[in-house]
């Protein structure tokens, strides 16, 4: 294994209600597939990229994670404890939390705890530094309510529309114009994004990136060909299950 100085920051801060009955006294990330945890498929998958080096958020039953990686030496790794047990910051206030641990111009793969693909995760860090982008998202063609707008010829990010509501972000943008992608839980981002964001405290990432893309380069790769998997349900951990035995 080739050692990786891209560090990683692992969404695992949240409250898995749509994992009830599993996540009733233990956190979604240590809800186990095929008798390992989510988060320990996570950092051992990484670790194949030669990733070494992890942030990893906590809120709910967090210090049965810390124990959990206290247990395994943390698999061998550096790991940092970004603790919001005082406090769930959501996706964005726990991702601009985790960036003040990073050095200067430094890149960051973000991977929710509850994502599963087998998508060479080496094609996007080339993607990253070939495109030049501030933040690079994996994206897919699925069913979905929320999209994010892209154009068609470099997969800029433009826009988001909720198709249900049929809120748009910007009210103005003609969706026509642009390829519709939903996201995918992982991509990277550069720590000088920081200084991009409006936002402070609890606020969620998405509108955060969408007010980033008016000035600042934000592209997407469509992984829509790769297996991938939300394991938000427990229906999906199942189905996991069946491809770890394949």
């Amino acid at each position: 294994m080739k050692k990786n100085n891209l560090k990683a920051f692992i969404f695992a801060a949240g409250l898995g209600t749509r994992l009830y009955p599993f996540t009733s006294n233990q956190p979604k990330a240590l809800v186990a597939i095929e008798g390992k945890p989510m988060l320990e498929h996570i950092i051992l998958k990484l670790k194949t990229f030669g990733i070494t080096s992890f942030i990893i958020n906590i809120h709910h039953f967090g210090e049965q994670i810390i124990q959990f990686l206290e247990e395994k030496q943390n698999f061998g790794c550096q790991i940092i404890i970004s603790d919001e047990r005082q406090k769930l910051l959501d996706t964005g206030g726990g991702l601009k939390k985790a960036l003040t641990y990073l050095g200067k111009n430094e890149d960051l793969l973000v991977h929710n705890v509850d994502v599963w693909t087998n998508y060479n995760l080496n094609l996007l860090m080339e993607h990253h530094k070939e495109t030049h982008s501030l933040i690079s998202l994996l994206v897919q063609k699925r069913n979905t309510s929320r999209y994010l707008l892209f154009d068609k010829k470099e997969m800029v990010l433009k826009g988001w529309i909720n198709k249900k509501t049929s809120k748009k972000l910007p009210p103005d943008i003609n969706i026509e114009q642009y390829s519709a992608f939903a996201f995918n839980g992982i991509h990277i981002i550069n720590s000088h994004a920081l200084k991009y964001f409006q936002s402070n405290g609890k606020f969620p990432l998405i509108p955060e990136y969408l007010q980033i893309a008016q000035s600042q380069k934000i592209t997407a790769i469509d992984i829509t060909n790769a297996y991938w998997l939300d394991l938000g349900k427990a229906e999906q951990i199942t189905e996991a299950e069946k491809m770890i035995r394949k």
